[in-house]
């Protein structure tokens, strides 16, 4: 079990705890976080998970694969610390994670 902290774009703080091996979009999920949408289900096809991994966990979390990069060309404002949600994994070493919510999403 991780705490993971979702800051929507707004400022709005939500800290949950989300079991290991779910991953942080289905945190969100399944704890009605706002500005997460999983259009796909988790797929890694839609791009609507996005979220900023914070810089001090960029590292924890790894590089996003191939075609995870392929779907951030979705995203809007893709920043180097852009992640989909969808493809990260909870882990008890992720325990105190912070994700920023874009504006929107597409």
């Amino acid at each position: 079990m991780a705490k993971i902290t979702y800051i929507e774009h707004n400022g709005t703080e939500h800290t949950i705890d989300v079991e290991s091996g779910m991953t942080v979009m289905e945190g969100a999920i399944k704890n009605s976080i706002p500005g997460i949408d999983a259009d796909c289900g988790g797929a890694c096809a839609c791009a609507t998970c996005h979220v900023y991994v914070a810089e001090a966990w960029k590292e924890k979390v790894g590089p996003a694969e191939s075609m995870e990069e392929d779907m951030l060309d979705f995203a809007f404002d893709v920043r180097d610390n852009s992640r989909l949600s969808c493809q990260i994994k909870v882990t008890d070493e992720l325990d105190g994670l912070v994700v920023n919510l874009p504006e929107k999403q597409f």
